[in-house]
């Protein structure tokens, strides 16, 4: 959660703390003299945004949520964004009205190519069987640390090409970098969820608050606080637990844009325009959609319930 704590000096200036959970500054920005604390990129650990769900259709509220969330995460001045990742849920989970998952992937693909950050991941979509999210950000994450093995290992390659102190210098920066810190991104109804009975294992929400950490955006007048205090687990890892607030209230939400598709009203603005022209194009979202899969058990409740 945003809030101004006071402010306090440093040798490299005056920094405000705008972010409850900022823990000060390094020692290596401590020594560094050039610029303010805030200011320095290797105080901030890099991070990866993940998002999961149906994405029936993606919407631009889908798109906020990222611009969000790495704007509260600069501001925190602990955290430097990277990169966003979509990942829309395979056809497996069965949920109603889902329409087929290449639709899907090719909406989120047109919705995202304006961005230079945000980009779209088909793996979990092209599963067979529904995927949990915490084998996704497992995934996800194995990717991120195989990209940081490589790169050392190019580094170190490149170093007998070079003459040595230059080349040593340059290895030095890469191998002191981390892996980058994979989060999951959601709204405030992903989190209340963990407490629906059978729809989440108490072990993946324990790995995902608690190895992986959230990034929460909610809106003004949610008790999603008031379910992190209630919630045992998530109390335990709540400093893992980012609340961001949308102040600038809208209530987009992809269920509304079906029902409008279906109803024959016009939903420009809402979602990107290649989108509405794509749902045209391939007629989707009819009134015959929503019914799909409305006799099957959700995939959450048909593995966990037996």
């Amino acid at each position: 959660m945003l809030s101004v704590s006071p402010v306090f000096s440093t040798p490299g200036g005056v920094v405000k703390i705008i972010s409850s959970n900022y823990w000060g500054p390094c020692q290596e920005c401590l020594k560094t003299k050039s610029k303010p604390v805030m200011e320095q990129p290797s105080c901030r650990t890099e991070v990866v945004l993940l998002a999961c769900g149906s994405f029936n259709p993606i919407t631009n509220m889908h798109l906020r949520l990222f611009e969000l969330a790495r704007d509260y995460l600069h501001e925190t001045g602990r955290y430097t964004v990277i990169k966003g990742i979509i990942s829309p849920v395979g056809d497996g989970y069965k949920k109603k009205g889902l329409i087929e998952a290449e639709h899907r992937l090719a909406m989120v693909k047109m919705a995202t190519e304006s961005s230079d950050w945000v980009t779209l991941s088909s793996w979990e979509s092209q599963q067979e069987e529904w995927v949990e999210t915490a084998k996704v950000l497992r995934y996800h994450y194995e990717n991120l640390e195989n990209l940081s093995n490589n790169e050392k290992k190019n580094a170190t390659h490149h170093k007998k090409a070079k003459k040595r102190k230059i080349e040593e210098k340059n290895e030095a920066s890469l191998e002191a970098k981390d892996v980058p810190k994979l989060m999951l991104l959601c709204g405030a109804d992903v989190v209340e969820s963990f407490s629906i009975p059978n729809l989440w294992k108490k072990e993946d929400i324990e790995e995902i608050v608690g190895r992986f950490g959230v990034v929460c955006i909610s809106r003004l007048g949610s008790s999603v606080k008031k379910f992190i205090y209630e919630s045992d687990i998530i109390w335990k890892f709540r400093k893992n637990v980012h609340l961001v607030t949308e102040w600038i209230t809208n209530d987009i939400s992809a269920t509304k844009v079906r029902r409008a598709l279906r109803r024959g009203q016009s939903v420009k603005y809402v979602i990107p325009d290649s989108v509405i022209e794509y749902i045209q194009k391939h007629s989707l979202y009819d009134p015959c959609s929503e019914d799909k899969n409305s006799n099957v058990i959700l995939a959450p409740f048909q593995r966990y319930a037996k």
